[in-house]
């Protein structure tokens, strides 16, 4: 279960891109939504029932479940709307007007949908869509959830720049983001025209990525970070919707928290002034993050005489805007179904780390990533560099153009010149970020900086093959000439700075010897978190005892990131070893924490008396119904409830997984584990083979269905199924193994020599493979090169009973 438990958190985060195309191609996100229910629309030669309008913010609204018509809710606790901010802050309302928050999300009107709707027309793979008006009212007619042409109504434009979506009511209260984009940029710069987010490939309605499927729905993927005081409000009983919020956009209270108490207390303020006497001094404001900037008290940004950096100088900077701002700038699951601005991260969402395919070796943005990840890797965070000494916290924008913002930190005389950067001074590849924030296009147009504000690194790229921004401008050369003009410039030590990314290497490919490097890693206390939290979930997969008290050390860290890093790789020890290290990880002050703790004890839950368990773990399946919408929180509940012994719940949760996502091959391989504990095998025989035919290349699924084949047929009838496994995923070195034992076990000597070693070539150190490879070659009568490998596994695990057993018996016989 553990292998497949870290799946499932892992996918949660895979399939939480939020936005569209990833950088790497469209199949990044897995998954595949089924056959989604019709949506409200009808042939071209009939008429369209038009959908009626919202009403206006700040009312939030509530789709119907069936009908689509929106319907009135009010705000509520204690949100109050922008406009009761405006009288007293008008500066930061016009700063804010038009900004990107401002229009994050738009209802229909003359103003806020850039697109061509005159008649204009794209065909993508043979679906040719029309983007017309009736009656004044945006429409296209393109392919439905049937794969017939329908003609559906814009509901609202999403975003604005560099390109804007838009929104059409379906059933269910769902609204599902339309494929087709319009490309908001000047005409020079290519824009001025409609495009499709998967330009490459047809996106046929039964395809995964499809704009009617789950996979496209507004309530589960945008949502919550493009208006303020979102509720999602599944229903898991219809699998309806009925979302809300209080402003149609993010406005002041989605970082400022519900401001009807700071409001109160303006009022009261205001009469005192009037009356002569003293407010009192709390403001009630939810989240004040007042005092970043403008408190000269608070310390600033100096150069001390010789440094052509500037440090801060005054106490510890605060960490609140960096909490208020990652939630929606995060790749990230959530954790709790309310907004609560102001709360820790990790109190309400679990962050992704630095893995594959979200981001290359050295930590540089892969997928779509969005910003934390990547700017809590740099040395401005460690340095107290916090979004608003680089952006408006209301307009966004950074405050100067062009190398002037950077220059505000970092001396002219020194950075901004031909013998720092060796570029023409003024030119385009002489701006500070075209070397230490390249950019990575998603969404087809939409180019975002990389904000870790690393120095290039050419050397890595020809060592470990990740990007440099130098070969991002001269594409045409090797990462070897690029890393000889480095040292050119900047001497040997420009290739000699320590950096995490040939241990995170080493981790990833389970190299020989990378234990002993991610402990290091882990045990550095000046590395980001990020990037030792990272390399806890690396150590996870190749843990011995001698890495054990890094994890043990990391559990009581200070960062939150690397405890919750620490309680995963927990996963691969004895349960009843668990429970003693894992007892004060219940009682963390953060969500994420503790509820990985319970599930990791769920096995103790009835059986043995632990303290704190019980609470964290009702908030663990708590945490699970409130992404009830996705199927990987479902086969997470599936887990906690086969865990605990609740087979029915999780045979129930596992089948829910499969319902909202037939292709969700992990939710089929644990209902059919489920299944033969139950002892229902040929039930869980029916589910395997319905998931191949829906994924018939799937690995997982063959290997599964082998080891099945193997209980009720015997081990010959599991071969097929088996190679096949192997056939499709050479690089999974348990398939190898599991293979290479039934043809041990059926007299295939030979065959399984062959593959055992060649899963040794791709994993030289897998220490069950060179177990059974002793094993083979003993019981092939070679007992010279039993021995010689049963010292290698030895050498590569010294304290293994078995290893050092096989060596000793392998000896006597040589004797």
């Amino acid at each position: 279960m553990s292998k497949l438990a870290r799946t499932a958190q892992g996918l949660l985060l895979l399939a939480l891109s939020g936005c569209g195309q990833d950088a790497t191609g469209p199949r990044a996100t897995p998954g595949d939504p089924g056959a989604p229910t019709a949506a409200t629309a009808v042939p071209s030669d009939a008429t369209t029932v038009p959908n009626s309008a919202p009403p206006p913010a700040p009312t939030s609204f509530v789709t119907d479940a069936w009908s689509g018509a929106p319907v009135a809710s009010s705000a509520g606790d204690g949100y109050v709307g922008r406009a009761a901010c405006a009288g007293c802050h008008a500066d930061e309302t016009a700063r804010w007007l038009g900004s990107d928050h401002d229009l994050a999300m738009q209802e229909v009107d003359g103003q806020s949908v850039l697109g061509d709707f005159d008649d204009a027309t794209l065909t993508h793979f043979g679906v040719t869509s029309t983007f017309f008006r009736r009656d004044g009212r945006p429409m296209v007619r393109t392919d439905g959830p049937d794969g017939e042409p329908a003609e559906y109504e814009i509901a609202y434009a999403f975003g604005f720049e560099p390109l804007q979506q838009y929104l059409i009511r379906f059933p269910g209260g769902r609204l599902q983001t339309l494929g087709l984009c319009w490309d908001s940029r000047p005409a020079e710069l290519g824009g001025q025209r409609w495009f499709p987010l998967h330009p490459d490939e047809p996106v046929p309605h039964d395809d995964p990525l499809h704009w009617t499927g789950r996979l496209a729905t507004w309530n589960a993927m945008c949502a919550e970070c493009h208006s303020t005081n979102l509720r999602r409000n599944y229903r898991a009983d219809d699998r309806s919707y009925r979302t809300t919020y209080s402003e149609i956009d993010v406005a002041c209270e989605a970082c400022h928290g519900p401001g009807a108490e700071h409001v109160e207390w303006a009022r009261a303020a205001a009469a005192a002034a009037e009356t002569g006497t003293d407010a009192e001094p709390d403001t009630h404001m939810a989240v004040s993050l007042h005092g970043l900037r403008s408190d000269p008290s608070d310390g600033g940004w100096v150069f001390d005489d010789g440094r052509p950096t500037v440090r801060w100088d005054g106490p510890p900077r605060p960490r609140e805007e960096i909490t208020t701002c990652s939630p929606c700038h995060a790749r990230r699951a959530g954790l709790r179904d309310e907004p609560d601005a102001g709360r820790a991260l990790l109190d309400g969402y679990r962050p992704a780390l630095l893995t594959e395919p979200l981001y290359h070796v050295d930590g540089q943005i892969l997928d779509e990533v969005y910003v934390y990840g990547s700017f809590v890797q740099s040395r401005m965070f460690a340095a107290g560099v916090t979004c608003s000494d680089c952006h408006d916290p209301h307009g966004l924008d950074p405050y100067v153009d062009g190398n002037g913002l950077c220059l505000r930190c970092h001396a002219a005389e020194h950075f901004d010149a031909p013998t720092h950067h060796h570029h023409e001074q003024g030119g385009e590849a002489a701006r500070c970020v075209a070397c230490h924030m390249p950019t990575t296009t998603y969404m087809v147009v939409d180019a975002r900086r990389d904000h870790s504000l690393r120095v290039p690194r050419p050397d890595l790229s020809v060592a470990l093959g990740t990007p440099n921004a130098c070969n991002g401008c001269h594409a045409d050369r090797p990462a070897a000439w690029a890393a000889e003009a480095v040292v050119r410039w900047y001497g040997e030590q420009a290739t000699q700075r320590p950096t995490p990314a040939r241990a995170l290497a080493a981790g990833r490919a389970q190299s020989p010897g990378a234990e002993s490097t991610l402990v290091a890693l882990v045990d550095d206390a000046a590395t980001p978190g990020i990037v030792r939290a990272t390399a806890l979930s690396l150590l996870a997969e190749l843990l011995t005892p001698d890495g054990l008290p890094a994890v043990v050390d990391a559990l009581r860290d200070d960062d939150a990131l690397v405890r919750l890093a620490a309680v995963d790789a927990t996963d691969v020890l004895p349960l009843e070893m668990r429970a003693g290290l894992l007892a004060p990880s219940l009682a963390d002050p953060l969500l994420a924490v503790r509820i990985q703790a319970a599930f990791e004890l769920a096995g103790l839950s009835g059986r043995q008396d632990v303290p704190g368990l019980a609470q964290a773990l009702d908030e663990y399946l708590a945490a699970q119904r409130c992404q009830a919408d996705w199927p990987e929180a479902q086969l997470n509940l599936g887990l906690v409830h086969a865990a605990t012994g609740e087979l029915d719940l999780a045979v129930a949760a596992d089948r829910e997984a499969l319902a909202l996502e037939p292709r969700f091959v992990p939710a089929s391989v644990n209902l059919a584990d489920v299944l033969r504990a139950q002892g229902r095998d040929d039930q869980g025989r029916e589910v395997l083979e319905r998931a191949l035919a829906l994924s018939p290349d799937d690995p997982m699924l063959h290997h599964t269905l082998g080891l099945l084949l193997v209980r009720v047929e015997g081990a010959e009838a599991a071969l097929p199924e088996l190679a096949r496994a192997c056939e499709l995923d050479p690089d999974r070195a348990r398939f190898a193994y599991v293979y290479a034992v039934a043809l041990h076990g059926l007299g295939r000597l030979e065959h399984g020599l062959g593959v055992v070693l060649e899963a040794l070539d791709r994993h030289p150190a897998d220490t069950d493979l060179l177990y059974l490879l002793a094993t083979l070659q003993r019981d092939l009568g070679d007992a010279d090169a039993a021995l010689a490998t049963a010292r290698r596994l030895l050498a590569l695990d010294p304290r293994s009973r078995e290893a050092s057993g096989l060596v000793a018996e392998l000896e006597r016989g040589a004797r």
